[in-house]
């Protein structure tokens, strides 16, 4: 956080407050720790732990509604029908939308899946734009995983084939290159005489 200061103040020469929010609910030291304190320097900032908020502030607050299944209850049921309630108060269809992908997100992190949707239907988080573009975002990482995972497989047979067993430890480099870097491994594998070459090549390609 003073790393943080130092540079804004900086860069920008302006007045910085620093808050830092805690969404789940810990008892570790740090989310209780509200100074930096060293021999010569002290630096303050605020922590704001949601799970000891007022649960009123954020469901009068459209802007802030999807933070407030983290906050404050007795009741975890009764938190999320007000939120329901607010929500389906929503006259904007997109806005309504929206706004309760990114609550149900955040819910997530408190409590469990088949609990919240007994209170935000399915087809409303599907209809959203948010919830469209996870999804999506979701289906191109497991796209990309797939091809990642067909070149590492290429790659390592026609190395064992030309050199034999392969070292574990250039195998774990090997697996942490990107789809791209194998597939210009394929490309530069036909010039090399011995396994130090191949070790060389990865030198000057570290992973990215």
């Amino acid at each position: 956080m003073l790393d943080y200061y130092v540079r804004l103040t900086r860069k920008y020469q302006v007045p910085v407050t620093q808050i830092v929010i805690f969404l789940q609910e810990t008892r570790d030291e740090i989310a209780f720790t509200e100074e930096y304190v060293s021999e010569v320097t002290t630096h303050r900032y605020r922590v704001i732990r949601m799970w000891e908020q007022d649960s009123a502030l954020f469901l009068n607050n459209l802007a802030l509604l999807p933070l407030a299944p983290l906050t404050r209850t007795d009741s975890a049921q009764g938190l999320l029908s007000q939120i329901a309630e607010e929500i389906a108060k929503i006259p904007d269809i997109d806005t309504r939308q929206n706004t309760a992908a990114y609550t149900e997100i955040l819910a997530g992190l408190k409590f469990e899946k088949n609990f919240i949707r007994q209170l935000f239907r399915e087809e409303i988080m599907q209809e959203s734009v948010i919830y469209q573009d996870i999804f999506q975002k979701g289906e191109q990482r497991g796209e990309q995983r797939g091809e990642r995972k067909e070149a590492l497989k290429y790659t390592l047979r026609l190395l064992n084939r030309r050199f034999g067993e392969i070292d574990s430890l250039i195998i774990q480099r090997l697996q942490v290159l990107s789809t791209e870097q194998l597939e210009g491994l394929g490309e530069e594998f036909l010039d090399f005489s011995n396994v130090s070459d191949l070790v060389a090549w990865l030198e000057q390609n570290p992973s990215n």
